[in-house]
C-alpha cells in the first residue's frame, strides 16, 4: 500500500465569494467588507428599520431638554435615553441616545418622529406596536427594541405630569 503524503495549504480557503473576487496576491478587493452583513440585516429587516439605523433621527442630546427618561433592558442590555422640550403644551422636539441593537436604535429614531408636535395625551397613545408599525414591522425576536421606546416614553411622561 502506498503511503499518503499530506501536503498542507500555505493559505487557508476563501471563506466567501468576496475573497475570491481577488486575482492576484495584493490585489486590493473593491466589494465593501459589509456586503454579507447587509445582505443578511436587508432578509431581517423592513427598508424602514434599516433607513433608521443607519441614518438615526434626533440621535444625540437634546439641548434645554424639559424632562429625560433612561430605562434599560435587563434581559440584553439596550439602553435609551429620551429627551423631550416642550414649548406651548406640545412636544416642539425629541431626541434619543441609544446604546443597542439594530431595532432599538431603530424603533428609537422613529419614536422621536412620532412625538414631534405631538401633546402630552397624545404622545400617551404612542404603544410599542405602533412604533414596530411604523417601522414597517419588526421581527419578534427584535420587538424588545419598541418595548424599549414605549417604557422610555411612559417614564418620560410621568416625569411631565
Amino acid at each position: 500500500m502506498a503511503r499518503q503524503v499530506l501536503s498542507y495549504i500555505s493559505k487557508p480557503p476563501p471563506v466567501n465569494d468576496i475573497e475570491t473576487k481577488a486575482k492576484a496576491p495584493g490585489e486590493r478587493i473593491t466589494t465593501p467588507p459589509l456586503a454579507p452583513l447587509h445582505f443578511i440585516l436587508s432578509r431581517m429587516y423592513s427598508d424602514a428599520v434599516l433607513k433608521h439605523f443607519r441614518s438615526p433621527h434626533n440621535a444625540g442630546d437634546l439641548p434645554d431638554a424639559t424632562a429625560i427618561a433612561e430605562v434599560t433592558n435587563p434581559v440584553c442590555g439596550d439602553v435609551l435615553r429620551l429627551s423631550v422640550r416642550i414649548a406651548e403644551g406640545r412636544i416642539a422636539a425629541a431626541g434619543f441616545k441609544a446604546q443597542g441593537c439594530v431595532a432599538s436604535i431603530a424603533s428609537s429614531s422613529m419614536l422621536t418622529d412620532l412625538l414631534a408636535g405631538k401633546t402630552h395625551a397624545e404622545a400617551e397613545s404612542i404603544t410599542a406596536q405602533q412604533i414596530a408599525d411604523a417601522l414597517d414591522g419588526l421581527p419578534p425576536a427584535s420587538f424588545h427594541g419598541a418595548q424599549l421606546c414605549a417604557d422610555a416614553l411612559d417614564v418620560l411622561l410621568r416625569k411631565l405630569a
